[in-house]
């Protein structure tokens, strides 16, 4: 993906590899807050032309800098440096001019702005519907002032500033500089972009001041997560930019902090996206989850709405900002069409309780709990077998409702799509998974009565699952059962969520694993959405034979939940070899599913989104897996299966927090047995750690 992006609470930017957001190429470039593109155009020229470019200037996630060149052959150049960041509401942007020539040079410097004030969906080709219009824009000195007032009659405005004297030219919105730089001289010029909806004036920080607070706030991020250094470089990158990443995809809409999907086009709270993302944090800190689980109960589903496919106790599956939400031209306020969001919220309850002890949060979420177990068991209740299925009801919802979205995820060996209501494989395992886990906790808290039923719901759903999902001349399961529970025979890696939850036995986890790391599935870089040898297999198809991060890392923590440590080793080497192959060692959305014997080199998929978080935090799982580390503070257990893979020798862990104390390690590889040993170097958890060596 060619394009840059930047994201600061409560803005995004997205522009081309030359530091421009040009309108004319119909990407989506631009700055964005509340899902309402605030500029929509602005781009920079020398002489009158476009500078080429250089490359970029920085790896950090909340600086883009790109360096570019305006060049006479033989004779010299001019560099222009273009230095963006995203702080405190605004975008500034630094241009640092420097004359390369022997000769004092004089340059004709041009920048134009535009702003449509278009909603994301129209944006995307998304959706379409009645809006505002734009007003005259205001001069003023340094400063010119864009308007739209919306069809919701909200006045919408960008005010740009900027230094020095140009001349403007207020009907093309453009500014011209004439400068005079001496040879080997540098100058700089400064410009701010200020999305407003409140016409409240504020003053901004000077840039390098702004910078400097940017700056901090990351630091402190990372000293607050768990640190990792490792013999491996590449894996240490890939980890220092996962954790960036997620510092710069926080948002918070009032309940605290939690994650956004990804850049460009899913900056905002995702039910599923922010419920994995936050599962895969909880080595970072267990804390992190608390922001996710208070937004999501706070806009759990209170009435019945086909519209917006909300029933009462369903959590969200996305909510957006823009004029056509609030115009009510769009359902995305919250939408609710995702079946898994459910159990996945409790299951991110239940885990955060064993990594934190804090058994507070169930007292203070047990509404939202009572209201999602409720909707899960109401429908449930639509089919003899009892699994929890989905349908689309709402007109501008989505027809696929589990994390594989897209309109033909769910094929039939005749290819034929599967007709809903359509029972998901992986919602029914998430559902045992989140009933088992709240049966321990009330148990606890000795509510054995609450205790006892969820346990036999989860063992009777267990039962059911193998019986109608199992695909016996597979030894594998199916992705799903369709509107008459008959089995869809397609092999797929959903199933490989089934090893999350405490229901297959030794004989089912040993069929699921060694399935998945057939080569009909497992690339070399990762396992395959959907198997070579099934209908409908496509390695460029979106949910059918491509890899993606957050899927594999799912299966990779199936695995070290159900003690499949060689197959986790494996798969972890898997994505190794995928994050060396990565633009900057940072796990884009997917890729395709081509092997490593079909192509020596890794295959971008066309239009994914980067950074993903659900995809960024996928390295903390591997960190989880290669520690083999398995936590349930108020049973007072905390243990270490250590398995590092060849291409990592010895590794340091420091701060992993567990409970309310922390854990310093040391792991490294036998070099004659070849076997993984851990050293504890601090404990101040108050629990034990049992190490089981390979």
């Amino acid at each position: 993906m060619s394009n840059k992006v930047l994201m600061e609470h409560p803005l995004f930017y997205v522009t081309d590899q030359y530091g421009n957001a040009d309108s004319r190429q119909d990407l989506g470039h631009g700055l964005y807050m509340k899902d309402t593109r605030f500029l929509s155009h602005y781009e920079l020229r020398i002489n009158g032309e476009q500078p080429e470019l250089l490359g970029e200037g920085t790896t950090e996630s909340y600086m883009q800098t790109t360096i570019l060149k305006h060049e006479i052959k033989d004779c010299g150049a001019i560099e222009i440096k273009r230095s963006s960041y995203l702080y405190d509401g605004a975008l500034r942007e630094q241009l640092t001019l420097t004359n390369y020539f022997l000769t004092e040079q004089p340059i004709k410097l041009s920048v134009k702005f535009d702003a449509d004030f278009q909603d994301m969906f129209i944006v995307r080709h998304y959706r379409s519907g009645e809006v505002g219009e734009k007003t005259a824009a205001v001069f003023k000195s340094n400063s010119m002032l864009l308007q739209y007032i919306g069809k919701d009659v909200q006045l919408r405005q960008t005010l740009i500033q900027w230094d020095g004297n140009p001349d403007v030219n207020e009907q093309e919105q453009e500014l011209m500089y004439e400068l005079t730089l001496e040879a080997g001289k540098h100058t700089a010029i400064q410009f701010a972009f200020v999305p407003v909806t409140d016409q409240t004036e504020r003053a901004l920080l000077p840039f390098e001041q702004g910078l400097e607070k940017l700056q901090f706030s990351y630091d402190l991020w990372l000293t607050r997560n768990t640190r990792m250094t490792s013999s491996n470089a590449m894996f240490n990158s890939l980890y220092e930019r996962s954790l960036q990443d997620l510092r710069m995809l926080q948002t918070d809409i009032g309940y605290g902090a939690t994650m956004v999907a990804g850049l460009p086009w899913f900056a905002t709270v995702f039910g599923r996206d922010s419920l994995i993302t936050a599962l895969f944090m909880l080595p970072l800190h267990p804390a992190h989850a608390l922001g996710t689980l208070r937004t999501l109960a706070a806009h759990l589903g209170k009435k019945e709405d086909p519209w917006r496919d909300e029933e009462v106790g369903k959590i969200m599956h996305e909510i957006r900002f823009g004029e056509l939400v609030q115009t009510g031209q769009s359902p995305f306020s919250p939408y609710y069409g995702g079946v898994d969001s459910t159990p996945l919220f409790l299951v991110l309850l239940v885990e955060y309780v064993k990594w934190s002890g804090d058994i507070s949060i169930i007292n203070e979420l047990q509404d939202a709990v009572d209201a999602a177990l409720g909707w899960i068991d109401r429908r449930s209740q639509g089919n003899a077998a009892g699994f929890l299925t989905y349908k689309q009801e709402a007109e501008q919802g989505f027809p696929n409702q589990g994390w594989k979205d897209s309109s033909n995820s769910i094929v039939q060996e005749n290819g034929q799509l599967a007709a809903a209501p359509i029972a998901l494989i992986e919602v029914q395992g998430y559902i045992c998974w989140a009933k088992q886990g709240l049966s321990s906790i009330y148990e606890s808290l000795n509510q054995y009565e609450r205790s006892g039923k969820l346990r036999s719901e989860a063992n009777h759903l267990a039962e059911q699952i193998v019986q109608y999902f199992w695909l016996e001349e597979e030894q594998f399961f199916s992705i799903a059962l369709d509107g008459e529970l008959k089995p869809v025979r397609s092999i797929t890696s959903n199933p490989g969520h089934l090893l999350l939850s405490s229901i297959l036995n030794d004989a089912k986890k040993e069929a699921v694993s060694s399935r998945l790391l057939n080569e009909d599935m497992f690339t070399g870089y990762g396992i395959r959405t959907m198997s070579s040898h099934s209908t409908g297999y496509y390695p460029m198809g979106y949910h059918n034979g491509s890899v993606w991060p957050h899927d594999n890392g799912m299966i990779l923590l199936g695995f070290l939940r159900s003690g499949r440590l060689k197959e986790a080793k494996l798969l972890v080497s898997g994505l190794l070899h995928a994050a060396a192959e990565v633009p900057d060692q940072r796990f884009p959305e997917l890729f395709c599913g081509y092997s490593r014997q079909e192509c020596d080199r890794l295959v971008p998929y066309p239009t994914t989104c980067s950074p993903q978080a659900w995809s960024a935090a996928t390295a903390f799982v591997m960190l989880q897996a290669m520690l083999g580390l398995q936590v349930d503070v108020p049973n007072g257990i905390i243990t270490l299966s250590p398995s590092l893979p060849l291409d990592i020798q010895d590794m340091n862990v420091v701060g992993l927090t567990i409970g309310s104390g922390k854990l310093d390690l040391y792991l490294y590889i036998d070099q004659d047995s070849d076997e993984t040993y851990a050293t504890i170097l601090t404990n101040t958890t108050g629990l034990d750690v049992k190490i089981v060596t390979e």
